[in-house]
């Protein structure tokens, strides 16, 4: 059974940083396409950042040059480094994992992915 449990979420100021990560059980990083998505408020989830078997990164044009998609192979965590926060980032933030496929060009489609984290607030105040 594949687990995602994503932690890291806070208040912030904005122009503040956040570093999320999303612990995996039952699933391995490399072996999937593995995603981070956000819901604000009244809003549908949106695709935020997705990162590849091969460990490559995609972006979403509202967050590229200021969030960083990693992972850590050692502790199968999955990280999202958020720099240069505005009051529009705030949202619950869900990782999301899609075992054994490529990530490919429609890695932001939300029904792409079989197993979500609970998600995690982030809350930026301008």
């Amino acid at each position: 059974q594949v687990q995602l449990v994503e932690s890291g979420g806070d208040s912030v100021q904005t122009g503040g940083s956040l570093k999320l990560s999303c612990s995996a059980s039952g699933y391995t990083y490399r072996s999937g396409c593995s995603a981070w998505f956000r819901q604000a408020p009244g809003q549908e989830r949106e695709g935020v950042a997705a990162i590849d078997r091969d460990g490559s990164p995609k972006y979403a044009d509202a967050v590229k040059g200021r969030f960083t998609s990693s992972r850590d192979n050692t502790k199968n965590t999955l990280y999202l480094q958020m720099n240069s926060l505005k009051p529009e980032d705030t949202a619950i933030y869900y990782c999301a994992a899609e075992p054994g496929f490529w990530c490919g060009d429609n890695w932001y489609i939300e029904g792409k992915y079989d197993y979500w984290g609970q998600g995690t607030q982030v809350t930026v105040s301008s």
